[in-house]
Formats: C-alpha cells, structure tokens, sequence
C-alpha cells in the first residue's frame, strides 16, 4: 500500500462510507429469507491518503464507487442467519479487495422482527489486515 503503516501517535487517515443499502435475505425466519428487507451498511476504511492528496490521481487512493458495489454485493449473497455473518463476510471482502490497513462496518436491520417499537438494531465490528 502506498505511505503503509500507522503514524505515530494513532491511526492513519479514514474515508468513510456510510448508508449503502439494499435488500437482503437475511434472518433466522423463513419469511426474511422470502420476502427480503433492506439492509444499511456503514464502512471506515484506515488507510493513509497522503500519495492520493499529493498527486491528485484516483488511482493512489481507494474508489468508493467500487467499495460502495462490494458492499451492496455482500448485502446481497448469503441468505445468513445471522447479520453477524453478514457484518464478517463485508469486513473480509472489504480487506480482501482494498489496500486499507483496517476497517470498521457497521450492519444495520431496520426492520428486524422485533415485537416492540424500535429505531435500528445493529451489529459493528473493527477488523485489522493481519
């Protein structure tokens, strides 16, 4: 990855995409398997933007174009059981795709099939390349 590595004193720079969604046939009942319910996905890639600012060049930098496609593809595969599956499969294809050092995603499930009035339930997890 072009300037790798964690500056001293934290992390390195972050780009942040947030509210990708799209139906997925995620859940533990048959009927969100079926009829589908759409899915929000939050991700922050730590990366170091340096080269990108420096030449101006689309290329040095990470396409959040492109990560915004894989995000919607894996909110798409499965079906899951669980969005804790989902969260672990987007953080994998998100490290496996793009030159980042780390990301943090966020799984959201507005309409879970919960009997009592809620906003969001959500599963985030922070994965580091190793």
């Amino acid at each position: 990855m072009p300037g790798g590595g964690l500056r001293s004193g934290g992390w390195p720079d972050r780009i942040t995409l947030s509210g990708i969604t799209a139906t997925g046939y995620h859940g533990v009942f048959e009927h969100e398997k079926r009829n589908g319910q759409p899915f929000v996905v939050d991700v922050c890639l730590y990366t170091d933007i340096r080269r990108a600012a420096a030449t101006d060049r689309l290329a040095d930098t990470t396409h959040y174009g492109e990560l915004a496609e894989v995000v919607k593809a894996e909110i798409m595969s499965g079906p899951y059981d669980l969005i804790e599956t989902l969260t672990e499969k987007i953080a994998a294809a998100v490290l496996g795709g793009f030159a980042v050092q780390a990301v943090d995603v966020t799984v959201h499930k507005p309409k879970a099939p919960i009997e009592v009035p809620f906003g969001d339930v959500s599963i985030s997890i922070h994965r580091e390349r190793t």
